[in-house]
């Protein structure tokens, strides 16, 4: 009586197991892709322009051209939409891939933490595969590159 007993519970484990198995397998069919881009948007017609000269001297190749990124966001009142735009897309020498935006005379980038913040790491945060971000002044035609790195300090209530 005792092995057919053993028999029983090893045919109801077997059951219980096949039955999980089946539930994870249809559960992971049937979830929706993960909410990220495709890797790293590159246009291949590149527009000329005085910015990829600037870039060229100062050791990146331009790989990519203007890009155009639409986002789409629910909220109570409807759907609401946007966009965001890469101008170019460069390399160093090490292949290490950036994005790159160009200065605009109406929207300047204010150069503390909360202004980089709200200007730029948008950009970095849908691309955390490029190695950062190349800024180009064209006032002054200069490259400004622009790394983030996530900070250990935790703040909790206001600063005294």
């Amino acid at each position: 009586m005792s092995e057919r007993m053993d028999g029983l519970l090893m045919v109801l484990i077997g059951i219980f197991a096949v039955i999980v198995l089946g539930w994870r397998l249809n559960r992971w069919l049937m979830s929706p892709p993960a909410a990220q881009l495709p890797g790293m948007p590159i246009n291949e017609r590149i527009q000329d322009h005085p910015a990829i000269e600037l870039l060229e001297r100062e050791g990146y190749e331009v790989i990519g051209g203007k890009v155009k990124i639409n986002l789409s966001f629910d909220t109570e009142e409807g759907s609401v939409h946007s966009r965001l735009f890469i101008d170019y897309v460069a390399s160093d020498d090490g292949g290490e891939l950036y994005l790159v935006k160009l200065s605009r005379d109406r929207l300047p980038v204010d150069w503390t933490g909360s202004g980089i913040r709200d200007r730029l790491m948008p950009l970095l945060l849908l691309y955390p595969e490029c190695a950062g971000l190349l800024y180009i002044d064209q006032n002054e035609s200069a490259v400004r590159r622009l790394t983030m790195d996530w900070s250990d300090e935790e703040w909790i209530g206001n600063d005294d």
